[in-house]
């Protein structure tokens, strides 16, 4: 639920003869009135004062579809949208931990229709690199982000878009597909070349089919978990060679619009960074008669207080990108610029310009958060200076306590030696007085050989039993361990998985070229329908802003939330690989005394040389040579 606000226009409403939402019973009483259509605006000496004080007043961005579809008629049907749009957010939001939280969000829609089987030429905004991919595969939906450093729940809150360290890649394939394995294989190897990307190495050795935990996020009935395939890099490295073809898929590319701040020297110079891909179905009207592609590109990064050197609570869009904006994407039917100003209601955390009248509220993550909005398709917003720099200075030495996420979980490894160990994976529910259930994945290689009869839950040091547990064993280099378990979490209560396994003895050319430095094993996945403090919005077409509107929602009273772990670096019995050095060495010695020393005794000749004339019989000689005298 969006509402957008405005300190220069005020309209008046009249709660009684303004047709009231139905959803209006679970928004705070002070925001009742916001649902309602506002009335004819008449301006009277009693607005002309409330003018000059700070006040808000719902506008209607879509008039149809704020409108409940109780109240739709079908004489005025809603207008129709454009074919194919782009959209552009940057979010900014500073942190409890004085650190800066910048979201970019990209959304590109395509009309086409290439399921039936007909060949798609024409592309205006959608990718063409990207299109031939997803329409020869006969994809249904894409994922796939690269992520370069840990999200700290704990310090940063919840992120809009969660991503695992290293890469992730989960593709939903059409049911048409009849070898799904060789599509996920030559999808993979395309990918890898788009994205300058190591995915190449995703094979069936790290490839599984959950059953429950990635659900399709688009449009469609496929829930067949044939058609889906997971894997995950844990050790890909993200750099700039990954940054520039995901940049070029975007309609302005980095000349224009919010690209231009993604400058690679200082987009890696942060404490995390996580650029992502998304493609699925979704509703093209709110009738949802008809369907269209989204791709969504997002890139989030945080930027540390003391990177800089100087220690200063004090950020501007030149500080953390060295580039100002000056103009929108043109092919950009909405570019805005979020800052979340929940925290700063009356100024007294930071200092924001410049200032913007516009304000906007949304609902993300659960809770109603406030924010700034600078439209860069006016532009006013850019000023006389033609630029834009915001400026955010803290005025407090402490933001205040941050309050705790409701869901969190961590792994980690425990036991000693090289022979046996123990994985723990703790999940906290932090809910004063309401208990849910969430859904654990974990994929484990196969060299480490689970022993699952060791599986224990436990919630308050009493035993927790799964409502549902799948297990998938795993075969020597052919596939991995899969888990999936469906847990109820005890409110206020940390709920703790163990089960302990065993490493096996790699082959010597199975080994990494590091051995030494350990093996890493994927984060786990946490999946929740996590209880909402404010009425979530279940129309997915109203418009809201992009970072709010990811993750489909079916009820008011919870939203969906996914978490991941930490991954894990397991060391693994190691052979000692200069032995195998030394041994060439001495063998290659002896090999070359011996047979070179037999050698030379078959083949060489042995001749009889006479002894060279001394110097007095060389001279006889020339003379006598010289009278024509025979030698001597």
């Amino acid at each position: 639920m969006c509402y957008i606000y405005s300190e220069s226009f005020v309209a008046e409403t009249n709660p009684v003869d303004a047709p009231s939402d139905n959803k209006a019973d679970h928004v705070h009483d002070t925001m009742q009135n916001l649902d309602s259509r506002p009335a004819p605006y008449v301006k009277d000496q009693t607005q002309e004062a409330a003018e000059e004080e700070r006040q808000w007043e719902a506008t209607e961005v879509k008039e149809a579809d704020h409108v409940p579809d109780t109240m739709q008629t079908p004489d005025v049907p809603p207008p129709t949208p454009a074919k194919d749009q782009f959209q552009e957010e940057l979010v900014i939001r500073p942190l409890h931990s004085g650190d800066i939280y910048a979201s970019f969000q990209f959304r590109t829609m395509w009309d086409t229709d290439f399921l039936r089987g007909s060949k798609v030429s024409h592309y205006r905004l959608f990718p063409k690199s990207l299109g031939q991919v997803i329409s020869k595969f006969s994809v249904r939906e894409l994922h796939i982000s690269f992520t370069q450093g840990y999200w700290r729940t704990m310090q940063w809150g919840q992120p809009f878009l969660p991503s695992p360290p290293g890469a992730e890649l989960w593709v939903w394939f059409q049911d048409t597909v009849t070898d799904v394995d060789g599509a996920w294989k030559e999808l993979t190897n395309v990918l890898s070349g788009i994205f300058c990307a190591s995915l190449n190495f995703i094979d069936s050795t790290n490839t599984v089919q959950p059953s429950a935990s990635f659900k399709p996020l688009g449009l469609g009935n496929v829930t067949d978990q044939r058609f889906l395939r997971y894997a995950v890099l844990p050790r890909e490295i993200v750099c700039t060679e990954n940054l520039t073809p995901w940049k070029k898929l975007l309609p302005c590319g980095s000349k224009a619009g919010l690209a231009v701040l993604m400058k690679s020297e200082k987009l890696f110079h942060s404490s995390f960074h996580s650029q992502a891909l998304h493609f699925r179905p979704v509703c093209q009207d709110w009738k949802c008669k008809s369907t269209v592609w989204e791709l969504r590109q997002t890139l989030n990064v945080v930027f540390d207080l003391h990177t800089s050197g100087q220690g200063k609570r004090e950020w501007s869009l030149f500080k953390m990108f060295s580039r100002t904006l000056t103009e929108a994407c043109p092919l950009a039917s909405s570019s805005k610029v979020y800052v979340d100003v929940t925290d700063n209601p009356q100024g007294e955390l930071f200092e924001l310009s410049p200032t913007t009248p516009l304000l906007s509220q949304a609902v993300v993550l659960g809770d109603r958060r406030t924010y700034s909005v600078y439209d860069l398709t006016n532009q006013a917003t850019f000023g006389q200076t033609r630029s834009l720099n915001m400026l955010l200075r803290w005025r407090a030495a402490e933001s205040g306590d941050m309050l705790r996420p409701l869901l969190h979980g961590e792994r980690y490894v425990a036991g000693y030696g090289l022979q046996t160990g123990e994985i723990h994976t703790l999940m906290y529910n932090n809910h004063p007085y309401r208990a849910f259930p969430v859904l654990l994945l974990d994929t484990v290689p196969w060299y480490l050989r689970l022993y699952i009869h060791t599986l224990t839950v436990t919630s308050k040091g009493r035993d927790n039993k799964p409502s549902y547990i799948h297990y998938q064993p795993s075969k020597d280099r052919l596939r991995p361990h899969l888990l999936e378990m469906l847990v109820q979490l005890p409110p206020n209560s940390v709920t703790e998985v163990t089960m302990q396994f065993e490493r096996a003895l790699l082959k010597w050319t199975e080994y990494t070229p590091d051995p030494n430095h350990g093996f890493y094993v994927g984060s786990s996945v946490i999946s929740a329908l996590v209880p909402s403090v404010v009425a979530m919005d279940t129309n997915s077409t109203r418009e809201c802003p992009l970072f709010s509107s990811f993750f489909p929602c079916k009820e008011e009273s919870s939203y969906f939330m996914r978490v991941y772990t930490e991954p894990l670096l397991v060391n693994l019995p190691t052979p000692d690989f200069s032995m195998p050095y030394n041994v060439i060495c001495l063998t290659c010695t002896v090999v070359a005394v011996g047979y070179g020393s037999l050698y030379n005794l078959l083949t060489r000749t042995f001749q009889v040389e006479e002894p060279s004339p001394g110097l007095a019989k060389r001279l006889a000689n020339i003379i006598r040579r010289l009278r024509g005298v025979p030698l001597l």
